[in-house]
Order: C-alpha cells, then sequence, then structure tokens
C-alpha cells in the first residue's frame, strides 16, 4: 500500500496521497518531501489546499522528469465550470502531453455549494457561485503557485495558467492579477469579460503589472461564448453577455505593447487560422488561434458531456506547451 503523505506549513495545510489509495487507510505517515528531498514517484498525487476560509482540492500530476533537483515548469489547468479538477484531468488529456514535455501540471478545484463537483470560478463577469460568494480565486491560485514553488523543484519563472470556458476567463484574470508570477496563459473558449445577468455594466480584468505571453484558442460556432460576443444560444437561460474574441485580443496586445498588426497563417485546408502579434515589450507575444468549425471544445482533446465535438486539425495541448517552453519569465 502506498503512503499518505502530509504536510503543514503555516497556516496552509497540504495533505496528499496517491489518487489510487485516497480512500484506503494509510499504513504509515511520512513527510511529503521537499523540493531538495527524495525523488517524488512520478503519477497523481491529491493535495489539499487552503486557508482559515477552507480546503480545496488540487490533483498534481509529476511527470518522469521530475527527479528533485532540475526545477521543472508548473502548468496549472482550470475546469470549466460545473466541472471539477477530476473532470478536466480526464477532458484535456494534459498528463500524457505534460510528461513529453517535462511540465508538473496541478488541476485545482473552484467552489461551489456541493463542495466537489458542479464547482466555478469567480472570474469577474462569470460565474455563478464563486462570483456570487465574491470568492478570491486569485488569491487561491497565488497561493497555490507559492505553495507549489516553495515545496516543489518547480521553475518560478516558467508558471503557466490554462483552462477552458469559465476556467479560460480565470486564466486570464490570473494572468493579469498575478503578472509578477505567471509567465504565459493559454485559456479556450474564454473572454476577458463581460456582464453578468444582473449588471448592466461590463466587468473587464484589470491590465497586468508586467507583460505575460498569451495563447488563446477559440472556435467560430462557438454557443456558449460567442466568438463575436453576447449572449450565446447556450447562454440564454443564464442570461449572461460576454466580449468578444477581439476584445480579449486587443486588451493582451496593449498591455504587453505588441505591434497592432498580426502576421496570420492558415492550417487545415483554412480551418485553423494564427495570428500572431509580436514586437512585445519582454517578448511577451500574443497569439490566437481561431478554429474555423469549432465549438466549445478543448482542440485535440475528448468531447466532454456537454461540450462540442473538437476539432483535430490542432492539439491544444501541444501548441501551448511548446509556446509555454518559448515564454519564460523576462530575464530568466
Amino acid at each position: 500500500m502506498k503512503h499518505f503523505q502530509t504536510l503543514i506549513l503555516f497556516a496552509v495545510i497540504l495533505s496528499a496521497c496517491r489518487l489510487a489509495d485516497r480512500r484506503e487507510t494509510p499504513d504509515t505517515a511520512v513527510t511529503l518531501p521537499a523540493a531538495a528531498g527524495p525523488e517524488i514517484e512520478p503519477g497523481n498525487y491529491l493535495l489539499s489546499l487552503g486557508d482559515q476560509t477552507g480546503q480545496r482540492n488540487v490533483i498534481v500530476h509529476i511527470p518522469p522528469a521530475y527527479d528533485g533537483g532540475a526545477k521543472l515548469p508548473l502548468l496549472i489547468v482550470l475546469h470549466g465550470g460545473g466541472q471539477n479538477a477530476e473532470g478536466i484531468q480526464r477532458l484535456s488529456e494534459m498528463d500524457g502531453d505534460a510528461d513529453e514535455y517535462g511540465f508538473v501540471v496541478a488541476y485545482p478545484d473552484g467552489s461551489g455549494r456541493l463542495e466537489d463537483r458542479v464547482l466555478t470560478w469567480n472570474a469577474g463577469h462569470c460565474c455563478e457561485y464563486a462570483m456570487e460568494q465574491g470568492v478570491d480565486d486569485v488569491a487561491f491560485l497565488g497561493l497555490l503557485i507559492d505553495s507549489m514553488v516553495s515545496h516543489y523543484s518547480i521553475d518560478s519563472d516558467r508558471i503557466y495558467i490554462t483552462g477552458i470556458s469559465n476556467g479560460g476567463m480565470m486564466a486570464y484574470r490570473a494572468g493579469a492579477e498575478l503578472a509578477d508570477k505567471v509567465a504565459a496563459i493559454a485559456p479556450i473558449a474564454a473572454t476577458v469579460g463581460g456582464r453578468s445577468p444582473d449588471s448592466s455594466v461590463d466587468v473587464v480584468i484589470p491590465a497586468p503589472a508586467a507583460p505575460v505571453a498569451v495563447i488563446a484558442f477559440h472556435g467560430m460556432q462557438d454557443h456558449n461564448v460567442p466568438y463575436e460576443g453576447g449572449i450565446g444560444p447556450a447562454a440564454l437561460s443564464v442570461g449572461r453577455y460576454d466580449l468578444p474574441v477581439e476584445t480579449s485580443v486587443v486588451f493582451w496586445v496593449q498591455a504587453n505593447g505588441c505591434d497592432s498588426q498580426p502576421a496570420t497563417e492558415t492550417q487545415a485546408a483554412g480551418n485553423i487560422i494564427v495570428d500572431t502579434y509580436s514586437g512585445c515589450d519582454a517578448d511577451a507575444s500574443v497569439v490566437l488561434v481561431t478554429i474555423v468549425d469549432g465549438g466549445h471544445a478543448w482542440p485535440g482533446a475528448q468531447r466532454g458531456l456537454v461540450s462540442d465535438p473538437p476539432t483535430q486539425d490542432i492539439s491544444a495541448n501541444e501548441m501551448m506547451l511548446e509556446f509555454f517552453l518559448a515564454h519564460p519569465k523576462p530575464g530568466s
């Protein structure tokens, strides 16, 4: 039987165990190895992270490249609204690609009334429980980053965030508000702002204090977060208004001081359009990947229960991981 592993730090409690054993009774209790300590076995671990306000689960995937010595990049993957960490781990299929590229991956839970399912993130204008309760998800993700960097062999200059839908919106917000920690983000099917159902005022994420590289993915047939903005057919019952993709791109192009005109490349007989904005401060380029026939889905991955069929013309995982490796924090 595997060990049940725990670590207590100040007011933050971190508990970890192999996911396969989380319902078993542990034989012994040992201290979770720190970054400079013994090698951590590759695989999936369950981390409970929180402060005085409560605890949330985070699935941490350790790749074979992790040896406790060389510092590896960290990728945080955020689930969509109504999902959870386990769901986005399955849907994104990120583990295998992270193993190939040498990334530690963290899949955190959002928050909700049911604690471990139907969870959301407070991205500003979206979504539901987390937004309505004013949950400080920026602080939570900052705590997650600090904890991972402090206790594991993580390169603090190579912290990245991705996510889909509400998780992609949270990636936009966290990238902006944690620009001192985050090197790059890869939102999927998301927007930088909009209006919640009970508001007539647009809410937009704040300008980042430092450049953050961005690669964004969005389908032109997305009926949940419309490419052109507005209230999509799939969101009629919610009544949320989302800003268009163009607004999100312009936001980051201006924030990073990029050239206003992109270099455009088409792939897959014109179904994939890649706009790259260069000349940016600190080389923090901005890339928009448009899937012409794409809907609300993770490109290259499997279809979720409530998502559209994902295109197989590209792999968002491979594109973002290569982009991330090319965009560490400036000066690193």
